[in-house]
Formats: structure tokens, C-alpha cells, sequence
């Protein structure tokens, strides 16, 4: 089975750096793509670029009943769902006594709080359609301890909890749900980082190869989880 072959592929979050390289991906590939997020120029600019004829849709992803409508906007357009990528991230670089308590409500919101929201829409639907495919996007930080990384790590590291049990709940309906955890990756969400000498040499010494991270190769992960060869696995 090949993506032209299969339902949907929703991308929350798709013209942000990962999303970018994902779609172009996914598009080269034949899948019926939805694109999704706040920007609807920069969604339509990725649809061309990409080719095809990707579905656009413009979502606030912590709005659930907007992720609702999304995702049964995705399943009118392909006549199914068969993969769903949450992409919407943040990073606020701030150490606790320094995060005001908008800001953590913000991250945790941005982060968490639409990952939830993407599941409760999506499993039900791409369950009744036989299965298909998951997939959240954490940080290495839900894992290790980076300083003035507080809220941005907890928001990160719900998402693991919250993808254990949801795989759990729908694993006998055939939904697969993952995370691809990566480190500091180069996209423009990791500016701050990418743009201060400093900050940038003391992130690639925490690097085993002394490198960032790719969209591409995120993509590439990410894209082995949504393969429908994967389905049996």
C-alpha cells in the first residue's frame, strides 16, 4: 500500500520548519495532504511549492472544537484519516522564577493542551476508517535537564504520558500513536537559539556530534511512523 492508496494525512502546525520538509515529503510521495495553522498565506505558499492539490485549512490548534471541525474537514476532502502529525510548538527560555504564570499557561496550551485535542478528534474517526497512524513532537528537553527550559520541558514531557495511554486505548482499533523527540533542531522556532553565538555553541556542546538537528531528517522519522507499510508492525 502507497499514501495515494490510503485516507488523509492531517499536518497540524505544516508551514513551521519541520512541517515545511515533512509536506514537501509527504506531496512527493502522493499523499492526500491537509495542511493546517495560523498562517493561511504561508499554508497556501506551501501548497504550491509542495504541489498536488493539498487541502488548506487555517486552525488554532487550542481551540478544540476548531480542531473538531479540522479534522472532519480532513476526512470530507480525503474520505478518511489515516495519519495525523501535531507540529505546534513553542519555546520560552526562561528559568521558573522568570515565567510569569501567562506564560506557562501559554506553553502548556501551545504544546500540550492541542496534542490532546488532536488525539480526542482524530482516534475516533481514523479508527471507524481501520487504523492509521499518530504521531506527536516532544523535545529531547522532556527528557534531560536543560536550565531555563522549566515550562517548555513539562509541557514536553506530558506529551509522552499522554501518548503512552492514548497508544494503550486505541492499539486494539489499530491507531498507532508515537513521538519523535528530537533535539535542538535548525528551523526558525529555534531562533533564540541559532542566532546568539553563545546560547548556539553551548547547545551544540550538549550535542554528541556537535551538530543540530535537520528538518529533513525529523521528517524521514516522522514519515516511517505515517507509512501505511508500518500499519502491521
Amino acid at each position: 500500500m502507497s499514501y495515494s492508496d490510503q485516507g488523509g494525512i492531517l499536518i497540524i502546525g505544516a508551514a513551521g520548519g519541520i512541517g515545511t520538509a515533512l509536506t514537501k515529503r509527504l506531496a512527493h510521495q502522493g499523499a492526500k495532504l491537509t495542511l493546517a495553522g495560523r498562517n493561511e498565506e504561508s499554508l497556501k505558499n506551501l501548497a504550491a511549492e509542495a504541489g498536488g492539490t493539498p487541502d488548506v485549512r487555517v486552525l488554532d490548534a487550542t481551540d478544540p472544537a476548531a480542531v473538531d471541525q479540522t479534522v472532519k474537514g480532513c476526512v470530507q476532502s480525503h474520505g478518511s484519516l489515516a495519519g495525523v502529525v501535531h507540529l505546534p510548538g513553542s519555546l520560552l527560555l526562561k528559568p521558573a522564577h522568570a515565567t510569569t504564570p501567562d506564560q506557562w499557561r501559554d506553553t502548556i496550551a501551545t504544546n500540550l493542551d492541542s496534542a490532546f485535542y488532536v488525539i480526542r478528534s482524530a482516534a475516533q474517526p481514523m479508527a471507524k476508517a481501520g487504523g492509521g497512524s499518530i504521531v506527536l513532537t516532544s523535545s529531547a528537553v522532556a527528557r534531560l535537564g536543560f536550565a531555563a527550559h522549566e515550562a517548555i520541558a513539562a509541557a514536553k514531557a506530558g506529551l509522552h504520558g499522554l501518548a503512552l495511554s492514548a497508544a494503550a486505548s486505541y492499539a486494539t482499533r489499530g491507531v498507532r500513536v508515537n513521538i519523535v523527540a528530537p533535539g535542538s533542531t535548525d528551523t526558525p522556532l529555534a531562533t533564540p537559539i541559532t542566532s546568539n553565538e553563545a546560547v548556539l555553541k553551548a547547545s551544540l556542546a550538549m550535542h554528541p556530534d556537535g551538530k543540530l538537528g535537520t528538518p529533513e531528517a525529523v521528517a524521514s522519522a516522522i514519515d516511517w511512523l505515517l507509512s501505511p507499510e508500518q500499519w502491521h508492525v
